[in-house]
């Protein structure tokens, strides 16, 4: 089976030992020679300092980084000089995302929508960034309709953007589905899959009820059978996101992306085992 090109996202660590530990788990992830490592940018850009000392740290050890700029709180003039510090970097890769309102917060800054930030990104920059925006298979939560959603992908497309990387899923017809009406909304850009994997169904079941990705009934009752058993659960987790990365390499998915949690073992696992 041929290999899609991999891509893994961290968030930046808050601590030392979360500093060195991510640095451990970032050359386990390194020998399968990612396109790129992204990451993350808090809400409101309350990680900013920190997305950028990471992003930096990656960069000088050779690799690409792609920091994620949020654009919710922030200020054209923030948002410029951040670009400025990445072009001078040779940060050549960006994810452009509207990010999340902190809680309390009235103010959104100079951007409402993440179609502004990468129209404001062309404008500033022209095309020195690949610029990667988000897509939803399972639809935003905040979407009025599947139809508007689709819309909202294919104004970011128009504003420029060169790719996207979805919100992780399940459900591969769901992915199938979707990029299927992308292609008759007129959205040509390469689709990344997002893959999440399964390491307990507390925290999986937390962060789907935030960002609107099912759990399908079958592996939410399946996960919940292991109980407090975590060892069983997360290798049937592996067989379960194994299958899935097969599936959509089958049908000649450009990349996958993992969203890492900054851990390395089991995403490990998964990759081998697609690599068989």
């Amino acid at each position: 089976m041929s290999t899609s090109t991999l891509s893994f996202e961290f968030f930046p660590p808050k601590t030392t030992d979360g500093i060195e530990k991510l640095r451990e788990n970032r050359e386990k992830l390194a020998k399968f020679n990612p396109e790129f490592f992204s990451v993350t940018f808090g809400a409101g850009g309350s990680t900013r300092d920190r997305t950028m000392d990471t992003v930096l740290e990656i960069q000088h050890e050779g690799y690409q980084a792609a920091p994620h700029i949020s654009c919710v709180s922030s200020s054209k003039e923030e948002i410029r000089e951040l670009l400025q510090l990445y072009q001078t970097q040779g940060i050549k890769r960006l994810v452009a995302l509207r990010g999340d309102v902190p809680s309390g917060e009235v103010s959104a800054g100079d951007f409402r929508y993440a179609v502004e930030l990468v129209d404001f990104i062309r404008a500033e920059t022209g095309d020195h960034f690949h610029i990667e925006v988000a897509a939803y298979p399972e639809f935003h939560p905040e979407a009025r309709t599947p139809a508007a959603d689709l819309l909202n992908l294919k104004r970011k497309v128009d504003a420029g953007a060169d790719s996207a990387i979805t919100q992780y899923f399940y459900n591969a017809d769901a992915y199938f589905r979707f990029i299927d009406q992308c292609a008759a909304t007129g959205i040509n850009i390469p689709i990344v899959p997002g893959i999440m994997p399964i390491y307990n169904i507390t925290q999986l079941a937390r962060f789907s009820s935030v960002c609107g990705a099912e759990i399908p009934r079958w592996l939410k009752m399946r996960l919940e059978e292991y109980g407090d058993d975590i060892e069983s659960l997360r290798a049937f987790g592996v067989d379960v996101v194994s299958e899935l990365c097969e599936t959509l390499q089958t049908w000649g998915v450009p990349s996958l992306h993992f969203y890492t949690l900054n851990r390395s073992t089991i995403i490990s696992k998964i990759i081998e085992n697609i690599g068989e």
